[in-house]
């Protein structure tokens, strides 16, 4: 059973900005979310106790799962740097 999937408005944005090649990596990655969302590499984010990250190139989706309604809720896609997490 496929979980829905909701896209903050950054982190929107943050897809329409992506150049291409990587705009397309990041649409894949979020179609996979919805068939497992614990599935590539997807680790806890250190600190919280709901926020998962998933890597994607140079790119990270960050997200929580509503377990209740089967919805990945996607707060942010952030390029990997220094002050990602």
């Amino acid at each position: 059973m496929n979980w829905g999937l909701i896209l903050a408005n950054q982190a929107s944005r943050t897809i329409r900005r992506a150049p291409w090649t990587e705009r397309d990596q990041i649409r894949t990655a979020l179609q996979l979310l919805c068939d497992d969302p614990y599935s590539g590499d997807t680790k806890m984010i250190k600190g919280t106790s709901r926020m998962l990250r998933r890597r994607v190139g140079y790119w990270r989706i960050l997200y929580e799962l509503d377990l209740d309604r089967r919805m990945v809720v996607v707060t942010a896609i952030k390029r990997r740097g220094s002050h990602t997490y």
